[in-house]
């Protein structure tokens, strides 16, 4: 590994050992009688994200490197069995991460939000759509950025310019962007209530007068393009831009931290390990802002 991300597994650590030692609730759940962890809670969830930023798509593959590589920090391995058990379990642990560093920046303050969804492909063969434990939550989608059909869910992402994410949500790949996105605010009222007259700049599938009623009772500008048929729109000349920054924030989590190989069979394997990756990216800009001020986005070594 290189000195940066020895630097960042340090911060993160003592970052999330702080959030423990103030908040026990967030640990997982364990007997009151029994041999404690070897492996703390604080060191799996930052093994976690060192496996994604390393570019660990096998769990086999990233403990097999730990142990060689990794010894001095982490002195102490679980099996894959029990990784995977462990790393589960702690999901509520790093939905709260998510949140903390998130709003431990100054980009958490910026006036300007961006909303897209990005496919998560879960499986190819007809056989897989039928025998998968996801069936019933994935299903069959369309993605106009890449035309094509996938049978998986879909990640919907709330972030600022620089990538932070703001909220995101897990979903089957057919639900209405829009329903979700207005799911995602309600989910954490404080947060629209925090950006009063934030500007939100969206693709053309989140539109709707009720919709873009709802948006501004909760204080946000919508900025998208025009449908046919529908008179110019304020801020039309700024979207194309920008919206080079959704698709940018979109490739980070697919080109650099690997989203659509998961290699998650279950549900909750899926759910640990999308969020491990968003945790990762929130992670990095997280410590790249307090290291210099401004986010800089993760390059795979």
């Amino acid at each position: 590994m290189t000195t940066e991300m020895n630097t960042l597994a340090t911060a993160l650590y003592v970052k999330i050992d702080d959030q423990l030692i103030a908040f026990p609730d967030l640990a997982p759940e364990r007997p009151r009688v029994g041999i404690q962890p070897t492996l703390s809670d604080a060191e799996l969830v930052t093994l976690a994200v060192l496996s994604a930023l390393l570019g660990f798509t096998s769990e086999r593959r990233r403990l097999r490197y730990a142990r060689a590589h990794l010894a001095w920090m982490f002195p102490y391995l679980p099996g894959q069995s029990g990784y995977n058990k462990r790393l589960r379990a702690a999901t509520g642990l790093v939905l709260h991460l998510i949140r903390i560093l998130g709003r431990d920046t100054s980009l958490w303050s910026d006036d300007v939000w961006v909303a897209d969804s990005t496919p998560i492909e879960c499986g190819r063969s007809r056989q897989t759509t039928q025998r998968s434990d996801l069936a019933g939550w994935a299903e069959y989608g369309y993605c106009p950025s890449h035309s094509r059909f996938f049978w998986g869910l879909r990640l919907h992402l709330l972030c600022t310019l620089s990538g932070l994410p703001v909220a995101f949500a897990l979903t089957g790949a057919k639900a209405d962007e829009r329903t979700t996105l207005l799911g995602m605010l309600a989910a954490d009222p404080d947060l629209p209530g925090r950006h009063r007259g934030q500007d939100l700049i969206a693709d053309m599938q989140y539109y709707g007068r009720d919709f873009e009623h709802t948006l501004a009772e909760e204080g946000l500008n919508l900025l998208r393009k025009a449908l046919k048929g529908e008179p110019p729109r304020a801020g039309a000349h700024l979207f194309k831009p920008l919206r080079q920054t959704i698709e940018s924030i979109n490739q980070t989590f697919k080109g650099q931290l690997d989203l659509e190989r998961h290699g998650g069979r279950t549900a909750a394997e899926v759910v640990i390990r999308v969020i491990t990756r968003v945790l990762a990216l929130t992670a990095v800009i997280w410590h790249n802002d307090k290291a210099t001020g401004g986010e800089i986005l993760f390059q795979k070594p």
